[in-house]
């Protein structure tokens, strides 16, 4: 029987802790892992923490509601859900979100956090499936007058939800020419976790992340930066809107947190081992795992 490698052995013992962690706790759920690219084993962009079964989602992409249910999460929707950003592959789930879990019951409105123009496109798709809420409506199905309303909060940065000891912070990040992005820092009574959102290396991601529990950061190879086929431009796209693994490296050796989850990989030919290698290359030294679908930690 082969040795299993780093990568493997530390995703094995955090899936280990997270299965004997008190249901009364905390926990990540990694809904979808995925990028632009379609994939069947990796679905878009969205995370969940689970606080005492009070479900908080971070992203919509492709697929949102498909994988709550597979996770076991409630199909009536999170107590809130968190935009990084407006790029489709977060946002893709978003009219899912809000019409799925009206149709499965939920009666009060969605609430929504994110940035500015999140009010405009939830405007957008409630305009564009205003028939199918007529017809749920008025027809046979007789559907709550209220459940598909979303109560959107747009934010500029700093602490955005604070509630019964759940405290959501935004932290303005650097991805391209996107006017406004952000990641999040979650408090909770018992955990401490960052998710990076997309970003290139920031500074304030690295302060934000110091110490804590768990860091969920998106990453590239770095030392695989040319696509197999497009414009001069990639190199410069991956620079100005995302984090290589040496980056990511040097990030975490900074802020040192105790399990640095990846997330959002942009993958070519390399494997995961090449990943870890930059990310060890960077100055990271600590406890690494390559997030899976519906992985929790």
């Amino acid at each position: 029987m082969p040795t299993p490698s780093p990568l493997a052995k530390s995703r094995a013992v955090a899936r280990r802790k997270a299965a004997r962690r008190d249901r009364a706790g905390t926990t990540l759920v990694m809904l979808g892992t995925g990028m632009p690219r379609p994939d069947p084993e990796c679905f878009g962009p969205a995370t969940a923490v689970v606080v005492d079964g009070r479900v908080f989602l971070f992203d919509a992409g492709a697929g949102v509601m498909r994988r709550m249910a597979a996770a076991g999460l409630s199909i009536r929707g999170p107590e809130a859900v968190f935009i990084t950003h407006l790029h489709s592959d977060h946002t893709l789930g978003y009219p899912d979100l809000i019409l799925t879990t009206w149709v499965m019951g939920r009666r009060t409105r969605l609430q929504a956090y994110g940035p500015v123009g999140l009010k405009k496109m939830t405007r957008h798709i409630l305009a564009a499936w205003k028939e199918d809420i007529q017809v749920r409506i008025s027809g046979l199905e007789q559907q709550t007058t209220t459940g598909y309303k979303v109560a959107v909060h747009e934010f500029d940065a700093g602490v955005v939800y604070n509630k019964d000891g759940v405290r959501v912070t935004a932290i303005p990040v650097e991805h391209g020419c996107w006017k406004q992005a952000y990641g999040f820092r979650i408090d909770t009574p018992d955990r401490s976790i960052v998710i990076s959102g997309d970003t290139r290396p920031t500074q304030a991601i690295m302060e934000a992340s110091r110490g804590v529990d768990v860091l969920v950061h998106e990453v590239y190879p770095g030392s695989k930066p040319e696509p197999r086929s497009g414009g001069e431009t990639w190199p410069s796209y991956m620079h100005e809107f995302h984090t290589s693994d040496w980056e990511l490296g040097v990030v975490a050796a900074l802020a040192q947190p105790k399990l640095l989850v990846l997330h959002h990989i942009v993958r070519r030919d390399e494997n995961d081992d090449e990943l870890l290698t930059g990310i060890r290359a960077g100055g990271f030294d600590g406890e690494v795992v390559v997030a899976k679908d519906l992985d929790r930690y």
